[in-house]
């Protein structure tokens, strides 16, 4: 009985012992199986391409494709519509203002009734000078004839010399009071005449400043103000450096368009010429201002807009262009990832030259027709395979280069 159950206590140690162990040691064997399916996993992984891209996983890039063509240079600058003409209309003469004989924005020609100021009280004025003038003129037809009549009598020796020269510097005293009263006639008529208010120049009238009814003082209220248009012009600046080749053009009496376009640069308003160049640089600024005349036609150019200008200088015959965003730049200067027929990646340094509307002029080392990349530039370096999924803004299927997915899209088809 005792042999029993010495045997059953050692079986049970054991056991106990067994399962001890066993417990300890189970969690390092499945981290240890586990970790062996992850090595087995990333290795399937990188196999079939789904790691990080490395020199034989083409890099999926967008291009575009050089083109041939001629190549505007232009000067860009910021100006402000300058009308040639802005005259600020006042009245002449104080009064009533009978009636306003102009529409709001309306267009009038020189020498047009704008407004009629009342003029009863200068036409009494114009009367009164009028009447002082002939009385004037009678006194000196009177003074003239006594002068003749002392004149025979002084040749029959009845009278005294002295008597006949007072005469006659009494008919040269009537005389310049005639003058004086022509000149005070001609005065009234020409302040009658400031009652009708005349436009001073052609143009458009702006929003009137006073109603009918009011009385105005003269060259102090403000009626209106009439702009001209027609033609109008754009004064701008542009940089010291810039001038020369300005003043190059303009001594060759070379005729310079400059085309204005709207604040955000995209709407055209008008097309002009340059006229004028300032004589002198502003010191503070580092500029010269210019000034560009337009005809108007269409009236899309206002007095103090703002506008973009652009001043065309010449033009590039033939030369290859590519947008902006391909180009490169590093310490040795602008390059770009051109693709090779086989879809390979080669550095090309470049000489470019100006940049108009996102288009870069390429002066040497690009050809006509040449694939550069626009996106996707991030893991390029030369010689590196490339997979094109868009062409010139038009999306290219790409060919997957893991072999399970090609078989299994050659088993769907």
């Amino acid at each position: 009985m005792a042999y029993f159950k010495r045997r059953l206590f050692f079986t049970s140690i054991i056991l106990v012992t067994a399962a001890s162990v066993g417990f300890y040691y189970w969690p390092f064997s499945a981290l240890s199986k586990l970790s062996k399916d992850e090595s087995v996993k990333s290795a399937s992984s990188h196999k079939y391409g789904k790691h990080k891209h490395d020199d034989n996983t083409p890099v999926a890039v967008s291009v575009e494709t050089s083109r041939q063509s001629d190549f505007p240079v232009y000067l860009n600058a910021l100006g402000t519509v300058t009308p040639l003409r802005s005259v600020m209309v006042r009245p002449r003469v104080s009064g009533e203002i009978d009636s306003i004989d102009f529409v709001e924005g309306q267009h009038v020609k020189q020498g047009d009734l704008l407004a009629q100021i009342d003029p009863r009280l200068l036409q009494i004025q114009l009367q009164q000078t009028q009447g002082q003038l002939l009385r004037d003129e009678a006194l000196l037809e009177n003074a003239k004839i006594d002068y003749l009549r002392y004149q025979t009598l002084l040749a029959q020796d009845s009278i005294a010399a002295q008597q006949t020269a007072t005469q006659a510097a009494q008919v040269k005293q009537y005389q310049g009071i005639v003058e004086m009263d022509n000149a005070q006639v001609n005065n009234a008529k020409l302040q009658l005449s400031y009652t009708k208010v005349l436009a001073p120049i052609a143009g458009r009238v702006g929003l009137r400043q006073i109603d009918q009814g009011n009385l105005v003082q003269a060259n102090e209220t403000s009626l209106l103000v009439i702009t001209q248009l027609q033609p109008i012009s754009v004064v701008f600046t542009l940089a010291e450096d810039q001038v020369p080749s300005i003043m190059q053009h303009r001594q060759h009496s070379t005729p310079i368009d400059v085309v204005a376009y709207d604040r955000a640069g995209k709407i055209k308003l008008a097309e002009g010429k340059l006229v004028a160049v300032d004589n002198q640089i502003d010191a503070s600024t580092g500029t010269v201002k210019l000034k560009a005349q337009f005809d108007n036609v269409d009236e899309r150019l206002f007095a103090n807009q703002f506008v973009n200008v652009k001043i065309h200088l010449n033009t590039l015959e033939n030369v290859t262009q590519i947008t902006s965003s391909a180009i490169q730049n590093d310490v040795q200067g602008a390059f770009v990832y051109v693709v090779t027929p086989e879809n390979i990646i080669q550095i090309r340094r470049i000489k470019v030259g100006d940049i108009q509307n996102d288009y870069v002029a390429v002066l040497e080392n690009l050809s006509v027709d040449e694939m550069v990349v626009l996106e996707g530039r991030e893991t390029l370096h030369d010689g590196i395979k490339i997979n094109i999924v868009q062409k010139d803004g038009h999306v290219i299927k790409p060919i997957s280069d893991n072999p399970i997915e090609a078989k299994e899209k050659t088993a769907n088809h």
